[in-house]
This record gives C-alpha cells, structure tokens and sequence, in this order.
C-alpha cells in the first residue's frame, strides 16, 4: 500500500532529526551552551514573553521552543514527528526549562491538547507541509486566549516560484495552491547533501491571500503583515549570508522571501 502525503512527510522528518541534529545549521552545541536560536524579527514582533503561555507549533526538536522558555515562557511545543518530540523532551530536561512537548499532527491536537494561550507561534518553513489551511487556522484560532495573539514568520510563497536559471530569476512553479507537489530529491535546507533514505515527500503553496482569509475567516483580526527581501537559509544558488545570518540575492531588495504577520483575538 503507498503512504499518504502526511505519512510520507512524517517519515521524512523523523529521519532529518538525527541529520539536523548533527550539523551545523543548528548548532546544538552553541545552542547547549546558552545560545537562541531566535531571531531579531520574531523576537521584537512578539514581543515580552515572560510570564506568558506560548503555543508553538511544527516546533520541530524545539530549539525555538526551549529559547522562548529561556525568555520566561511557559511552553508548549508540538510536533508530529516522535523523533523531533523525543530529541526537544531531552534538550527541555537537559536545559531545566518550563517547556512540554506534546507529538500530534496540527489537525488532531484538539484531541490531545486543552486550554489557551496568550501566544500561539510558528515560524519557517511550516505552511508547506500543511494541505488544508481552513483547519489549520480554525485549529490555531481555538487556541488563542481573550486578548491573546497568533503570530507566524515564514518563507513567503513568492520565493516558493522561483528558480535561477542562467542567471535569471525564472517562476517554475505556481503561486496558488493546485494540490500537492511530489518531491523525492536527497538532503535539506539544513544539509543539501545528506543522502536520505525516505525522500519522498509532499507540499503545498499557499498564497497570502489564503492565510490571510484562513486566519480571519476562523475569528482572528491581523494586526500586521510584514514583507522581506531576505530568509532564513539559502533558498536560491546566488543567495549571500549578510552580517546578521539573513540570505538575500546580491544587489537586489525587490523580490520578498520572508513575511510575518500578527493576528489576535479580542476580548468578548
């Protein structure tokens, strides 16, 4: 029998915790030693966390998760990966910090997590593994506190179209959604050239508009949305590393790689 889109992926992940873990893209020993794995953009946008309850979700082996409770969090991290969730219940203990893991796809977390948050937060890489955004954001709008926010900075769909080609920025894929994209290429974002023995995998593009109708759609009013001409890693061959780790293309700030947006709800 094939596998389903999510069982594929599930696979995927759980093998690319112990390639992740062991590379330098997220450094565990800097990491160990005190280091955040957050960055300056989710850091100011969401602002003070102390004291606060923080949801984050496809939390991955919980590095964000883990720096949010360095920061006075109380959190709950959730992946589905059981790799990723055992190796972030280890770092949490290791760490000695006030941060639970809980293993659940997004759409069953209902059935295996209760209660709200002041903060519900994911980041990087997270909506193209997600195949139906209505139950995601009704899912995450469930979760937000009386006066509580959602916040998501992430790879913007724009840069999810293009290739280089002979110099050239080419769009080779669709920025709307027309149902899962196969891919069954080795490595990761983390290690291009880790030979993976579960490759195939399955993702979907989901424009701004979708997000934007998803969230508000499910109760939840956006407070802002942000644009940026740089990401997290280097999604494009010609992409250069700038002082503060951010990979954009050389001499260009017109085309947007990175977006983060705020929602909340208000008190009834």
């Amino acid at each position: 029998m094939s596998e389903s889109p999510l069982d594929a992926n599930r696979l995927l992940w759980d093998e690319l915790v112990s390639v992740h873990a062991a590379g330098g893209f997220y450094d565990l020993a800097a990491f160990r030693a005190g280091a955040s794995t957050l960055r300056p953009i989710e850091v100011r946008e969401v602002g003070d966390v102390k004291g606060k309850r923080l949801l984050h979700l496809q939390c991955h082996f919980g590095m964000d998760s883990i720096s949010w409770a360095r920061r006075g969090a109380s959190v709950v991290g959730v992946d589905f990966s059981p790799a990723a969730i055992d190796l972030a219940r280890e770092l949490a203990r290791e760490e000695g910090v006030a941060a639970e893991f809980v293993c659940s796809d997004i759409y069953d977390l209902p059935d295996k997590l209760v209660g709200t948050f002041d903060v519900v937060f994911t980041s990087y890489g997270v909506l193209t593994w997600l195949p139906d955004l209505d139950r995601w954001a009704s899912v995450v709008a469930g979760y937000v506190a009386a006066e509580g926010t959602f916040y998501i900075v992430e790879q913007h769909p724009v840069g999810g179209m293009l290739e280089e080609r002979e110099g050239r920025l080419i769009a080779s894929e669709p920025y709307f959604n027309v149902g899962p994209m196969k891919d069954e290429s080795d490595g990761s974002y983390a290690d291009r050239d880790a030979a993976l023995e579960h490759r195939l995998s399955f993702q979907w593009q989901h424009s701004l508009s979708d997000v934007i109708t998803a969230l508000t759609s499910a109760g939840l009013q956006i407070e802002f949305l942000h644009e940026f001409p740089f990401c997290s890693f280097q999604w494009l061959p010609s992409m250069v590393q700038d002082r503060d780790g951010w990979w954009g293309l050389p001499d260009r700030d017109d085309v947007p790689f990175l977006f983060s947006l705020k929602a909340s709800r208000s008190a009834a």
